[in-house]
């Protein structure tokens, strides 16, 4: 018997099998015939829907911030200043190369 690769699945589609989950419309080996999941991966998926489900409704959850524009663009301003001294030092070492 092979093993099928292992697969990344996105973060909808976890969802969207653990709410079928939740309906209870069908069951956890139902669903894993038609997702063609193993069950106990539906029931773990169907655990952290529990789990997590207040976080999202939490008033005192932290927006995900990457940084902030000014970190932005002092860093650009760093990386051209070392880009442009790095490029007239190219320069320097290809002048005296060429005498």
């Amino acid at each position: 018997m092979s093993k099928r690769p292992r697969r990344n699945h996105a973060p909808a589609f976890k969802a969207k099998v653990a709410l079928d989950a939740l309906k209870g419309e069908q069951t956890l080996v139902e669903l894993s015939q038609r997702y063609q999941i193993h069950p106990n991966q539906i029931a773990e998926w169907k655990k952290q829907l529990l789990e997590h489900a207040p976080d999202i409704f939490s008033k005192d959850r932290k927006p995900e911030q990457g940084p902030s524009v000014k970190d932005l663009h002092a860093k650009i301003g760093q990386l051209s200043m070392e880009n442009d001294f790095l490029s007239g030092a190219l320069g320097r070492i290809g002048d005296a190369s060429a005498t």
